[in-house]
C-alpha cells in the first residue's frame, strides 16, 4: 500500500541526509521525496511516499520520531488530503502538430513554457493519476524529456462552523 509522510523538520544542514539515510540503512524504498520551507524559515516540510504494509509504515513513522531534527511526523495514508504533483514535459512538435498540442495541453489545463523551432514544453500539475494520463496522451508526438516532482501534500482544513 502507498503511504504518505509529512513531516515537519528543523531547517539546517544534514537533516535531509539523515531522512534518507534511515531509508537507505533499513532497505526501505522512496518512491518520492519534497521538501520546501514552511512560513517560518527555520522549518523544512518533507513529504515522503512509500510502498509497504501498515506494520513497515509504523515501524517507519516510530524510526522517523528518534530523528532529533524531526519536529512533528504526520501520516497523511488515511486523512482528507490535497495531493498535487508537477510535470514538464518536452515534446518533438513540427510546425504542423502544435495546433493539437496547444488543444491537449488546454483540455488539462496545461501550460505551455517554451515553444522551439522542433520543441514544446508543457507544464502540468495535478493529481499524479491525471499526470500519467496526460504523459500518455502525449506519447504519440515522440516525448524529449520528462522532469517529474513528487507529490506535495497537506491536510484538508476542518470546516469550521459558523458562530451565532
Amino acid at each position: 500500500m502507498v503511504h504518505t509522510f509529512s513531516l515537519l523538520v528543523e531547517n539546517h544542514q544534514g537533516v535531509l541526509a539523515r531522512i534518507a539515510g534511515l531509508f537507505s540503512g533499513r532497505g526501505y524504498n522512496l518512491e518520492s521525496l519534497t521538501v520546501g520551507i514552511t512560513t517560518d524559515p527555520t522549518i523544512s516540510r518533507v513529504t515522503l511516499v512509500c510502498i509497504g504494509d501498515d506494520a513497515i509504515m509504523e515501524q517507519i513513522k516510530k524510526q522517523l520520531n528518534r530523528i532529533i531534527d524531526i519536529i512533528k511526523v504526520v501520516d497523511l495514508t488515511y486523512c482528507s488530503t490535497v495531493n498535487r504533483e508537477l510535470a514538464l514535459v518536452k515534446i518533438n512538435a513540427k510546425p504542423n502538430q502544435r495546433g493539437e498540442l496547444f488543444q491537449v495541453a488546454d483540455v488539462f489545463r496545461a501550460k505551455v513554457m517554451d515553444v522551439g523551432q522542433n520543441t514544446m514544453v508543457l507544464e502540468i500539475t495535478g493529481d499524479s493519476s491525471k499526470i500519467d494520463d496526460f504523459i500518455a496522451l502525449l506519447t504519440p508526438y515522440n516525448i524529449l524529456e520528462i522532469a517529474r516532482s513528487g507529490l506535495v501534500s497537506m491536510e484538508r482544513g476542518k470546516k469550521l462552523k459558523k458562530e451565532k
